[in-house]
């Protein structure tokens, strides 16, 4: 009798040994993936099915150990709609990947000083996300209001799953843009020559444009501030690039400087309508904090820097020298 008792005893350590070894194996066992993968899964997806799915793609050799690991671990069948990279780590550890919803992700960038059309163009080439947007009611969309949409979405890069929309997106970069203007606002100088964030946000698109050397943002503000405040004309070039549009092709001529559009600084008084780019944060304070300064011309160097001036007398001395010296 004792033998006999003996015997179930070692046959159930045994067993119970062997159990546990088969248990460890299932748990480490690789997902047979050569390479990094994509794989969807859809909403509504079971933990059998999606272990089916994966036989059937020869990722996984048999399913039954894995739902007996399921049973003893529920929390695996939690799965997440989406779309995840696979890689050759355990089954288990990738379906936990499922389980926390770590869905691969996708960037999309807006550049400083991209005006809307570039930004919309780039929205068409996003990779894995869907181009919901509506073009004749996209400032209702993003901004839910009818201003124009231009100058509106931050300069950043944003993350985003597989499907997720492109106004979600663009929303999230009005948002910020919004709440880097108010803050900025709240902190501006007393004696500017605009009343409204919103002018700031025109004249800080501006900025951002006429910036070959971010250090030089400041300056440039000052230039155009000490303009406005003795009533001369802003006089930019990417003021008239902005209001040729699409037809623009990459040179101005004098044609274009005398040809009146809403956007010629050189035909206007003031500030055009609307931005005319997406402005960086260091743009906007630029415009709501400019240096004093007597500087009231400026001309490109040639090297993305530029030469102040506070005289016309001078200005036209640097043009001589960076300009037209170099034409000839």
């Amino acid at each position: 009798m004792l033998k006999v008792i003996l015997s179930v005893v070692l046959l159930a350590i045994i067993t119970t040994i062997v159990g546990y070894q088969q248990l460890q194996a299932t748990i480490t066992s690789p997902l047979l993936v050569s390479t990094n993968t994509h794989f969807e899964v859809k909403k509504g997806t079971g933990f059998n099915q999606l272990c089916k799915q994966w036989q059937v793609k020869g990722w996984v050799e048999d399913c039954l150990r894995y739902q007996v690991v399921a049973k003893l671990d529920p929390t695996l069948t939690d799965l997440k709609a989406g779309l995840y990279e696979l890689t050759s780590d355990s089954v288990i550890n990738n379906i936990k990947k499922i389980n926390q919803g770590e869905q691969v992700s996708f960037s999309f960038t807006i550049i400083e000083g991209q005006n809307l059309r570039e930004v919309l163009n780039t929205v068409k080439t996003a990779t894995n996300l869907q181009n919901d947007l509506k073009d004749d009611a996209l400032s209702m969309q993003i901004l839910d209001s009818d201003m124009y949409l231009e100058g509106w979405l931050f300069p950043d890069t944003y993350h985003y799953h597989n499907n997720d929309t492109a106004s979600s997106v663009l929303k999230r970069a009005a948002q910020k843009m919004q709440q880097v203007l108010d803050d900025a606002w709240q902190k501006r100088s007393d004696d500017l020559p605009y009343d409204t964030a919103y002018k700031a946000l025109i004249m800080a698109s501006i900025i951002e444009k006429e910036t070959g050397l971010a250090s030089e943002r400041p300056l440039i503000a000052s230039a155009f501030v000490n303009r406005l405040n003795t009533n001369m004309r802003l006089q930019t070039d990417p003021t008239v690039i902005y209001g040729i549009g699409a037809d623009f092709d990459g040179d101005i001529k004098s044609k274009d400087l005398r040809d009146y559009t809403p956007y010629n600084t050189y035909r206007i008084n003031g500030l055009p309508p609307t931005p005319i780019a997406m402005p960086s944060k260091a743009a906007i304070l630029a415009a709501v904090n400019p240096p004093q300064s007597d500087y009231v011309y400026f001309v490109s160097k040639g090297d993305g820097s530029h030469q102040f001036s506070t005289t016309l007398k001078q200005h036209n001395v640097a043009v001589n020298t960076y300009i037209l010296n170099k034409k000839n």
